[in-house]
């Protein structure tokens, strides 16, 4: 997503042409500023700045600057230096040269396809801010050579002190010359920080592409899905039963029909919510995000000769972000949500995390959503409590109309019974998991139409009600003071589910696995949820 902070302005004495170009800019997320004459658009440019010029030579200029006399005052002008300026010209090979011969950094043809139009703004962009980084590197370079001449200067000056006072004793010489070592530690501290600021930005390039490695691109998102699908169909294939026609019951253990846990997924099912954490990094001492330098043709980020993606603090690349699902379930009234502390709190107990966080970066929530089964809407929540005891957390999700039955939970200590069956929901594997309850086709458009915009590919996934949890049976394994250890399959992304009894009471809830399916995995006994539950948050003040 691009920044608003990304200024272009749009020149075309045509109002149609403008507000045709008007629209497609504004739908790739920049701020547009349009003008039917180039001198309003000077004028524009030289009280608020721009980062990108688009003048429509096709037609005659209304105004009195023709296009050759406003790309000249743009270059002539140090205030306007550095603005990238496209050309939109005719269509044939004459007119887009003559265009570049005028000075304009790149040129494109009539009739302007949107796509094109965007992918040739965000080229002169990453131009614009390359340009800006190396000119922020060149005033680093002459603030150094500054300092370093003037060290020299006061070494010159000490020297001649030095010499007109060569009766003054030996301590005084002394006293001279550190006027010259301090001048010189000056310039090499601003050196060194220089450098150390290079080096951290670069050991945070390298966890960053770490934690990307866990990150699905298109491709492999498609891979797992169709893998998943595959696995489903080999280990429960296709039948006429009412369970079976169940889009809750999608996993590889569902069920069977009759079984009285079939009423109770029935009920519960549509309160089980989809979890999507998005983190950010903030830099500690600018408090500036953390940001990609650009993207590729593919929307990729940019990388460097190592392959990892190219960072920086300045610029209005999209934020690096990392994307963290897991489950959640209504457990209260007024939106409140159960789910685990460290679905909340992705960073909580992450090694990964912390490598970026011990190199001066914050990690913060940049956007929480919850999305329910049944309804096309992605609903916005924050964090609401932290368990100083558990891996639990509540949120609170705007439900705005939506009705959703709270869960009944059994907090009692003989409310877990080794032995007993239970009955786990959770959206375990995430994206992949939903992406393969659909066909190939559907799926693979949902993923390229996306353009690798997570929140899109749920948005997507929503409006066609796919969105729903995986529904698995088993048995408690043992009882623990502090854990439920049970054999019913789930793994990442199940985080928070609902770990229910043969009664259809919340028992406990998931919260950690082994890699895989299947092996046993464990859950928070449901009774630690007790003072997230009581807890009454604040009312605003009136």
């Amino acid at each position: 997503m691009n920044s608003l902070s990304e200024k272009l302005v749009i020149v075309d004495p045509d109002a149609a042409s403008r507000d045709f170009l008007c629209i497609t800019v504004q739908n790739g997320g920049y701020d547009v500023s349009a003008f039917s004459e180039p001198h309003e658009a000077l004028d524009a440019l030289r009280d608020r700045g721009a980062d990108v010029l688009l003048l429509n030579t096709r037609s005659p200029q209304a105004g009195t600057l023709n296009a050759h006399e406003s790309i000249a005052t743009i270059r002539s002008s140090s205030a306007l230096d550095g603005v990238r300026i496209i050309l939109l010209t005719g269509s044939s090979p004459e007119d887009r040269a003559a265009a570049l011969d005028l000075g304009a950094d790149d040129a494109l043809s009539y009739p302007w396809d949107p796509a094109e139009l965007l992918a040739r703004i965000r080229v002169q962009l990453r131009a614009r801010h390359a340009q800006k980084e190396l000119i922020e590197k060149t005033r680093i370079a002459e603030e150094g050579q500054h300092i370093a001449h003037t060290a020299f200067e006061a070494l010159a000056v000490t020297e001649k002190m030095a010499n007109e006072a060569s009766s003054l004793s030996r301590g005084l010489r002394i006293g001279l010359s550190a006027v010259f070592a301090v001048a010189l530690v000056m310039a090499a501290i601003y050196f060194l920080f220089a450098h150390n600021a290079q080096r951290d930005l670069a050991r945070t390039t390298s966890s960053v592409a770490r934690l990307e490695h866990g990150i699905m691109r298109q491709q492999d998102l498609m891979a797992e899905a169709r893998k998943l699908r595959d696995e489903q169909h080999a280990a429960n294939p296709p039948s006429n039963s009412a369970m079976a026609n169940m889009r809750a019951s999608t996993s590889a253990i569902a069920p069977a029909a009759g079984d009285p846990t079939e009423n109770l997924i029935r009920t519960d099912v549509p309160s089980v919510c989809l979890l999507h954490v998005s983190v950010a990094f903030r830099d500690q001492q600018s408090g500036r995000r953390l940001r990609y330098a650009g993207l590729n043709d593919k929307g990729e980020p940019l990388t460097d000769s190592e392959g990892n993606p190219t960072l920086t603090l300045d610029g209005n690349g999209p934020e690096v972000k990392l994307d963290v699902f897991g489950t959640g379930f209504p457990a209260g009234s007024g939106g409140r949500i159960l789910t685990n502390r460290h679905v909340a709190e992705p960073w909580w107990n992450n090694d990964e995390l912390s490598d970026i966080t011990g190199q001066g970066f914050q990690a913060e929530i940049s956007s929480i959503h919850a999305y329910f089964p049944g309804d096309p809407r992605a609903f916005t929540g924050e964090i609401q409590n932290i368990s100083k005891d558990a891996d639990l957390a509540t949120m609170r999700i705007d439900m705005q109309d939506l009705k959703r039955a709270a869960l009944t939970i059994d907090p009692s200590k003989t409310a877990a019974i080794a032995g007993e069956p239970i009955v786990l929901m959770g959206y375990a594997t995430g994206l992949a998991a939903i992406l393969a309850r659909t066909d190939e086709t559907t799926a693979h458009q949902i993923v390229t139409s996306s353009g690798g915009d997570i929140s899109q590919v749920l948005n997507d996934l929503a409006h066609r009600d796919l969105i729903h949890p995986l529904i698995t049976q088993g048995h408690i394994g043992d009882v623990l003071p502090d854990r439920i250890v049970f054999d019913a399959q789930t793994t990442s992304g199940g985080s928070g589910g609902p770990l229910l009894n043969r009664q259809g009471k919340v028992i406990g809830v998931t919260y950690a696995i082994l890699n895989g399916f299947g092996g046993s995995n464990f859950g928070i006994p449901i009774r630690f949820s007790e003072p997230l539950l009581s807890f009454s948050p604040p009312h605003p003040a009136n």
